[in-house]
């Protein structure tokens, strides 16, 4: 870990949970928490594992570049 400041620490983590609130939750009212998290799940599993193009692996989803590599 580096020191309180150093923005790139958490750089893969902060750019999915922008990902994840510009392109899927926000706006969205759940009336329980089952509700998000089932959302959010959805969102990972359906949406950006297996159809949003990472520019890491060659703007290929994940899922892809796995079947490429196999």
């Amino acid at each position: 870990m580096s020191r309180k400041g150093n923005c790139w620490d958490n750089a893969v983590m902060e750019r999915f949970f922008g990902s994840l609130k510009s392109e899927r939750t926000y706006g969205e009212r759940y009336e329980t928490r089952k509700e998000a998290k089932d959302d959010v799940i959805d969102y990972i599993e359906m949406f950006y594992n297996s159809k949003r193009l990472h520019s890491t692996l060659g703007y290929v989803s994940p899922i892809s570049f796995e079947n490429l590599s196999i």
